[in-house]
């Protein structure tokens, strides 16, 4: 009979986007936790929680939805877990509990790092601009910037650093990445200053190359749907366009404001992987319309679907299409 392994005591549960890194980061520059078990993914797999086994005593959850992770947060406090959980995303299902500490606000001018920010009274404030800027939160992150004192030279390289870690959590699994998430975690732990990993780390010089060299592949990417404030895009299924795929979204956001976009990467199955931006979130939110498919969810400005069937292609798209009111004439490019 094998010997029972006890659990450990710690665990730090987080997105691997930059998002969840930064704020995860943030939180043990003031409270190091050296002995916890590290818990991430790509972006995409955010049902983390059950991962941890009943019988850990204390958890910190980053950048995952509520949702997605009811059962197995209650599974967790049931046995004798204290759990503090930061979150932005959807929380429909959250409960009270005795051992639950919830840190929540889904407006969409918050991220994860923005609530561990305000938590920490903006004792590593640029991490988290790093962290809005990665989120696509640009506005957000200028005004955090120049509240910190950076100006606007060292707010482009934040933003930069941002873009990079964020870029690096997108994939199928973490064979599409250039660093698991928990690798880039350890890389940066020291530094409290993320001008100072800019300079010095290895890391931030292979993402640097790498999402350059993915960016360029975009120069191609024409729209397979779109009207007047809005389209829908179509990526294949490869690593690159994976890695790429919430760039290309937060770059179309950015360079068209009010316009709402979908980018569709295709898998070996031919379903698809699902990334929507609201131009207008506060009047369509993106999280209300990926809900209405299986394995869909978010927030307001940013949401997303795990898997699309590619028989529901068209089916999305008519959705998209009413969802944002896009009225006029289609144009189908693909």
């Amino acid at each position: 009979m094998k010997p029972t392994i006890a659990p450990a005591a710690r665990y730090d549960v987080f997105n691997g986007d930059a998002d969840g890194i930064c704020a995860l980061h943030q939180l043990r520059l003031v409270r190091p936790a050296d002995d916890a078990v590290l818990v991430t993914g790509v972006k995409r797999d955010i049902a983390l929680l059950r991962q941890v086994p009943t019988g850990a005593r204390h958890v910190v959850v980053l950048d995952i939805s509520l949702d997605a992770n009811t059962a197995d947060l209650r599974r967790v406090l049931d046995g004798g877990a204290t759990v503090d959980y930061y979150d932005h995303h959807a929380a429909d299902d959250a409960f009270p509990h005795s051992g639950l500490r919830l840190h929540w606000d889904p407006t969409p001018d918050v991220c994860t790092s923005i609530l561990v920010d305000r938590q920490l009274g903006g004792r590593h404030r640029r991490w988290a601009v790093v962290a809005a800027y990665g989120d696509n939160l640009m506005g957000v992150a200028s005004a955090l910037a120049r509240g910190a004192g950076v100006r606007e030279q060292g707010a482009a390289a934040l933003a930069h650093l941002g873009q990079v870690i964020n870029y690096n959590a997108y994939g199928d699994s973490e064979a599409d990445l250039h660093l698991p998430p928990a690798t880039l975690y350890r890389a940066l732990a020291p530094y409290a200053d993320p001008f100072q990993f800019i300079a010095d780390s290895e890391e931030y010089r292979l993402l640097s190359a790498g999402y350059r060299e993915d960016c360029q592949r975009l120069q191609a990417a024409r729209p397979h749907w779109e009207r007047s404030g809005g389209a829908v895009y179509l990526l294949p299924d490869a690593p690159w366009a994976r890695r790429i795929s919430g760039v290309l979204a937060n770059r179309l956001a950015a360079q068209h404001p009010g316009a709402s976009f979908a980018i569709l990467g295709e898998r070996a199955d031919g379903s698809f992987v699902v990334s929507v931006r609201s131009g207008a979130p506060g009047a369509y939110s993106a999280c209300d319309l990926c809900r209405r498919f299986d394995t869909g969810g978010g927030r307001m400005a940013a949401a997303g679907i795990n898997r699309l069937p590619g028989a529901q292609l068209d089916r999305f798209i008519d959705a998209f299409r009413q969802h944002f009111e896009l009225d006029g004439v289609a144009c189908q490019a693909g």
